[in-house]
């Protein structure tokens, strides 16, 4: 199969969907690979990295998706390259189509066969989320701190504090692999934390992973105004594979909450968490409503590239692979955690979640292939 691999044009977005050592992997499973000059710099990987694995190298992207059947991204296809699509191509990236009618629409006019790295499933893990899930769970503590300075807008207190101060309270809104890492990170930094979950058996997981350092509620709307009037950093890390996530965090919340607390709103991707959240870049990361700074940037992982790109491949060039070597649908009947992935096919959508977050009709990929 022909694989290409073009350089990332979402805003400060540095990552690249192929290593140099993935393209070896592809290369020695027979395919050929097309690599746009420059993709991988961003990442620290030199173009000479890549032909010395076997990659040709080409000047523009248009040609490399124009080459490739199946191309390899990290993050969704810009407006831009919506006319680069071409019917029966693959396309394996990260979608988040809940989110995106735009894309979803130019998806299936140009009959692309699309799979989402965030909607593979194993056993209701998901393999492909779960490594940038933790890299953004690890950053919304490091970034929520950096806000919390006063001349960011916020309150001008150090997380951990010091001796004689006040540590910060942490609220964390979700216990999947998102807020776990926060948590993590949070209570390695000597914060008061508080996580909340609907699950009580994640809960349970939590307090014993974390003991006396935490304290753990039941998601309700109740305890989360409760929790975030007290809250100098909140978390929002929930997920609905796929899907849109539910608004837990209320803009009825904000003019309770402390003057200068920051809220991290990481599940952005997907249409965010907050009533009060829209997406920014890591140019402008920051606005401040009701006095609360809110973080939405909708591709953290970006900011540390090396780390995420490595983190990322090692998890996708196991499906990436099966794909290339049995065709997509092939792949997808021996392998139900592709068949999970197929998001578009042929111009029919095939993502349950996605279809009810814009009210679209679904198909069954079974019935399609």
């Amino acid at each position: 199969m022909k694989i290409g691999c073009v350089k990332e044009i979402k805003n400060n977005e540095f990552r690249v969907g192929l290593t140099p050592d993935n393209v070896r992997a592809y290369v020695e499973a027979g395919h050929h690979v097309y690599m746009e000059k420059g993709a991988g710099v961003g990442s620290g990987f030199a173009d000479t990295e890549y032909v010395e694995a076997g990659a040709s190298l080409i000047d523009n992207a248009a040609d490399v998706w124009h080459l490739s059947d199946m191309m390899i991204k990290v993050k969704e296809p810009l407006p831009e390259e919506y006319s680069l699509f071409h019917d029966g191509m693959i396309l394996y990236t990260y979608l988040h189509l809940a989110a995106d009618k735009e894309q979803m629409d130019a998806l299936l006019d140009g009959k692309v066969k699309a799979v989402a790295y965030e909607t593979i499933q194993e056993d209701r893990f998901l393999p492909c989320l779960a490594p940038m899930s933790q890299i953004a769970g690890r950053l919304s503590i490091q970034e929520g701190a950096k806000y919390l300075e006063q001349k960011f807008g916020g309150e001008g207190i150090l997380l951990a504090g010091v001796p004689g101060t006040p540590k910060a309270n942490v609220v964390i809104l979700g216990g999947g692999t998102v807020g776990m890492n926060a948590c993590k990170i949070a209570v390695g930094m000597g914060a008061n934390v508080t996580i909340l979950d609907v699950n009580l058996k994640r809960l349970e997981e939590l307090d014993n992973m974390f003991g006396a350092h935490i304290q753990t509620l039941v998601s309700n709307d109740s305890n989360v105004e409760r929790v975030v009037k007290d809250a100098d950093l909140v978390i929002g890390s929930v997920l609905i594979p796929g899907g849109s996530t539910p608004k837990l965090f209320k803009k009825k919340y904000l003019p309770e909450m402390k003057n200068g607390a920051v809220f991290v709103d990481v599940a952005i991707d997907q249409g965010g968490c907050g009533e009060s959240s829209h997406v920014t870049t890591h140019d402008d990361p920051v606005y401040i409503e009701d006095g609360v700074v809110h973080y939405c940037v909708g591709n953290m992982p970006g900011a540390v590239p090396r780390t995420s790109t490595i983190a990322l491949t090692n998890a996708t060039l196991k499906y990436g692979l099966m794909i290339a070597g049995e065709g997509l649908e092939a792949a997808s009947k021996k392998s139900k955690a592709i068949y999970t992935g197929v998001n578009c096919y042929e111009g029919k959508l095939t993502n349950k979640n996605v279809a009810l977050a814009h009210g679209y009709e679904y198909a069954e990929l079974s019935d399609l292939i």
